[in-house]
């Protein structure tokens, strides 16, 4: 018996648990409309590793988006204890995802090795995840933020190579996902759940723009 599978965790009103699946539902339609549009047209418009790339962000998208509505909205149960792990493990997939198609756009000397940085990273993050849950949630929300921002390193690199569009709004959603951690950890706020999931869909929107550019 598992007497609190979801530490931590506050009971949330039915007023809350719609505003979220609002949040979610609205985000998974348009990640799966805008995604498979966006395949569709760069079929035969570009590379295979740019398609490659593209795909595996997009499915990382639709996989963040799918596993946190699966978590946020089943009730407090085992089930919801082990959708925690899948839920937390999918948002180092997708920070890893959102890099890949901008990697491919660089040269090799920075592409491989911070290609090799951000998917070991979200390897770690997941094996912490799945061996360790409901430990190190800090330390996760860490890792989170470190692997989103480590392509500072490769700044002059980014600039010379990505357009404008797609850098600005890259780090615009990167401002917004890291101002909405505050919010994430402060669970007694009203709609909590809801205005963080938000936050993340404003975020995730920006980026796929930015990405978006990148396959006129």
């Amino acid at each position: 018996m598992v007497a609190n599978p979801v530490p931590h965790q506050r009971p949330y009103g039915r007023e809350e648990v719609l505003a979220d699946a609002i949040v979610h539902g609205g985000a998974i339609v348009a990640a799966l409309i805008a995604g498979g549009y966006m395949l569709a047209r760069t079929f035969g418009s570009s590379g295979g590793a740019q398609i490659a790339a593209l795909a595996v962000y997009v499915l990382s998208l639709v996989a963040m988006l799918s596993f946190s509505a699966a978590y946020n909205l089943t009730p407090v149960s085992p089930l919801k204890w082990i959708l925690r792990r899948f839920d937390h493990s999918a948002i180092y997939v997708m920070i890893a995802g959102t890099y890949t198609p901008i990697l491919v756009q660089l040269p090799p000397a920075w592409s491989l090795p911070l290609a090799a940085i951000v998917w070991g990273g979200a390897v770690f993050g997941i094996l912490l995840k799945v061996l360790m849950p409901g430990r190190l949630d800090m330390l996760a929300v860490v890792i989170y933020l470190a692997l989103g921002w480590v392509g500072v390193f490769a700044g002059k690199t980014l600039v010379q190579s990505l357009p404008a569009l797609t850098l600005v709004l890259i780090a615009v959603g990167g401002v917004i996902y890291s101002a909405g951690v505050p919010l994430y950890l402060w669970e007694r706020l009203k709609f909590q759940n809801a205005i963080w999931h938000g936050f993340v869909v404003a975020a995730a929107a920006c980026q796929f723009v930015g990405i978006a550019a990148l396959y006129p």
